[in-house]
């Protein structure tokens, strides 16, 4: 045991040599206890590094896939003047193949959503013979650059190209769950639908769409044809889906209109990506929050086991409080042993619990092939953690063993 050194007026000293001896002899006289102490402070660290970790890695996964699609997306919607009499489309025939030419751009195409007349609806029998008629299918009318632009896959046959479009060719590409709903199956049988009273042969079923999942759930047909059966939108207008290469969508942004009309630009408004800094910001702010509270609450409740643990350790070294006591130890003495004791026991686990937390994000990383990002401040700062953890969790049994009468100490 250490010994008590007095100072001039009597009173007993402890050196910062002593101190630490006291502490390091206290842990090591029951080890188990000292890890399993630890082990909270360990956990509550680790979750906290492999939760910031974690989010920090998923912001940036976040903006890649913004990138990869939101980014490389530009909207034009037609705005010119009503013309009732000619109903004719801004967008010219070849509006695809405008666009396409500008540098950056992958693909281009025309939509808009076809009204139908009272009554009208889609069937897969013609009008007065099918027992219903589906009038909630959206019918879409869409150049056949609308494929590439959305990036969609069939399940089976295949999309219009310009050959339908050109020559008005009376085909349909249908979405998986409207083929479904009409009891289309398969194209073996080369099945027709009927919009109104027209029949279009069934040439493709869509599978899925990286842009535009309204497809999916329409029945699209050629440009041509749709201008030709129902004429030109009326209320609505027509859009386009340009699909550029990253980093160009800015750039097309600006030049789409004139490409499109250089007589008449303004027909056009041209809507651009939008700037992926903030929402960057905004999700990774919520992320953080949402993460940063979880990990503090993990921390919490591993500096609650260090002080139940910790208190526990003050009530089985009653009789040890009471020897030093008697042998001249002040209260203060006391205090600062069992504070230095936890303060030691967090930091110890707030420095294995970065490590534990460092290699949860870089292995999670490599498993999902993602890029691990963990800000070296929060590296710096989750050992301080831990400390600070354990001097809070110290402070009452450390008060609550200065406080124990030698005497009462003794007689245990």
């Amino acid at each position: 045991m250490t010994e008590h050194r007095t100072d001039a007026a009597g009173r007993s000293r402890l050196t910062l040599r002593d101190l630490l001896s006291e502490a390091v002899a206290g842990m090591l006289q029951r080890p188990a206890r000292s890890v399993l102490t630890a082990l909270g402070t360990v956990l509550g660290v680790g979750a906290f590094i492999a939760v910031l970790g974690l989010t920090g890695t998923a912001s940036s996964q976040i903006d890649h896939r913004f990138n990869s699609l939101t980014a490389t997306e530009v909207g034009i919607t037609d705005v010119g003047p009503a013309r009732p009499m000619a109903r004719k489309l801004s967008f010219p025939e070849d509006a695809d193949r405008r666009i396409t030419r500008l540098n950056g751009v992958l693909a281009a195409g025309v939509f808009w959503n076809v009204r139908l007349g009272p009554g009208q609806g889609v069937s897969a029998a013609p009008l007065g013979t099918a027992d219903t008629v589906d009038a909630r299918t959206q019918v879409i009318a869409a150049s056949s650059g609308i494929w590439q632009a959305s990036r969609a896959r069939f399940a089976e046959g295949r999309a219009f190209d310009r050959f339908h479009d050109t020559h008005h060719q009376p085909v349909t590409v249908i979405g998986s769950a409207t083929a479904a709903r009409l009891g289309i199956t398969t194209l073996r049988t080369r099945p027709a639908v009927f919009i109104g009273d027209t029949a279009f042969t069934v040439i493709g079923i869509l599978k899925d769409v990286e842009r535009k999942p309204e497809l999916l759930m329409s029945i699209t047909v050629p440009r041509s044809v749709a201008e030709r059966t129902w004429g030109a939108p009326t209320d609505e207008g027509a859009r386009m889906l340009v699909s550029t290469r990253l980093g160009a969508a800015g750039q097309i942004a600006d030049e789409a209109a004139v490409a499109l009309r250089p007589d008449h630009p303004e027909y056009f408004k041209v809507i651009p990506p939008p700037d992926p800094r903030s929402l960057r910001t905004a999700v990774s702010a919520d992320l953080g929050q949402l993460f940063l509270l979880l990990a503090g609450v993990c921390l919490v409740i591993g500096a609650v086991g260090i002080a139940n643990t910790t208190l526990v350790a003050v009530m089985e070294r009653t009789g040890e409080i009471g020897l030093r006591r008697a042998l001249g130890a002040r209260g203060i003495h006391i205090t600062l042993q069992f504070l230095t004791e936890s303060a030691a026991l967090g930091l110890v686990g707030g420095l294995v619990g970065t490590s534990i937390g460092t290699v949860v994000v870089v292995v999670v990383a490599a498993v999902k092939r993602w890029t691990p990002v963990i800000d070296p401040a929060t590296l710096a700062v989750a050992p301080a953690l831990g400390l600070a953890a354990g001097l809070l969790a110290g402070l009452y049994p450390a008060w609550r063993a200065s406080r124990i009468p030698p005497v009462e100490a003794l007689r245990r």
